[in-house]
């Protein structure tokens, strides 16, 4: 284009160039992180979603079950007895996930959407090298605690090691229900700066910013959001509190010190 018939061309200047990239760079600096937060809090939503709908399949199943709850499985990634590989998804594979997967019927809600795995899932003996989330590990990105679960001699396991005895839990357990814990998400903030959770620095990876679901033994769930309110959870059926100390510790195995330790 030639500028001949007329008295002038105008375009703009390098400095108004400069300026103009200055205030979208601003921009995208305010409003990046309030995007990043505004995806954080959807994902927040569906976690407490997901726990919630857990809780109730559990509930479920106690009913039907003589209010009975469930049997414990943890980590379950080798069979106890012949040593196969047992990942979600094979056959040898048990999990709480599975007993009541029946009652939900969406094997996708047993999966946090912050789960990103952990060192833990890289362990040769009781992760799955090769995945990389906890659900597609163990079944399932939410921590079933140990204390509120029924166990079952040579049937229920932990670590790959089998119990050899017997521990019925149901709802008359239960001393304050509304209160006790007995779900959580697998990582929460709080345990990559407390070595108190057993996490740090060995098992420990991010996944939420401010916290993680968890689902009590009545069936609701909720997001907790601190420390403190996780550890004022009780965690035992008999009433113990996560952060409280265990007066037999540490002669009964636990090496944490506190309820968390025993029945988490």
């Amino acid at each position: 284009m030639k500028c001949a018939a007329q008295p002038r061309c105008r375009a703009f200047t390098l400095i108004e160039l400069l300026v103009v990239i200055a205030i979208i760079a601003i921009l995208a600096a305010i409003l990046f992180p309030v995007f990043a937060q505004a995806r954080e809090q959807a994902r927040q939503a569906t976690c407490t979603s997901n726990v919630r709908q857990i809780g109730m399949g559990v509930r479920m199943y106690v009913q039907d079950y003589d209010e009975t709850f469930p049997i414990f499985y943890a980590y379950n990634t080798r069979d106890p007895i012949t040593g196969a590989r047992a990942w979600a998804g094979d056959p040898p594979h048990k999990g709480v996930e599975l007993l009541i997967f029946p009652y939900i019927k969406n094997q996708g809600i047993f999966r946090c959407p912050n789960d990103v795995g952990g060192p833990g899932v890289a362990d040769p003996d009781y992760g799955c090298p090769g995945r990389n989330s906890y659900h597609a590990c163990y079944g399932s990105s939410y921590r079933f605690s140990s204390g509120s679960f029924s166990i079952v001699a040579n049937e229920s396991s932990q670590n790959n090691f089998l119990f050899t005895e017997s521990r019925p839990v149901t709802d008359a357990s239960f001393v304050a229900p509304a209160e006790t814990r007995i779900m959580r998400d697998e990582m929460m903030p709080w345990f990559g700066t407390m070595e108190r959770y057993g996490y740090l620095p060995t098992w420990y990876r991010q996944w939420h910013v401010r916290g993680g679901g968890v689902v009590f033994a009545d069936g609701h769930a909720k997001f907790t959001v601190s420390n403190l309110e996780f550890d004022r959870q009780v965690v035992c059926p008999s009433g113990g509190r996560s952060g409280d100390p265990d007066p037999n510790a540490p002669g009964n195995g636990n090496s944490y010190g506190t309820y968390y330790g025993l029945c988490d």
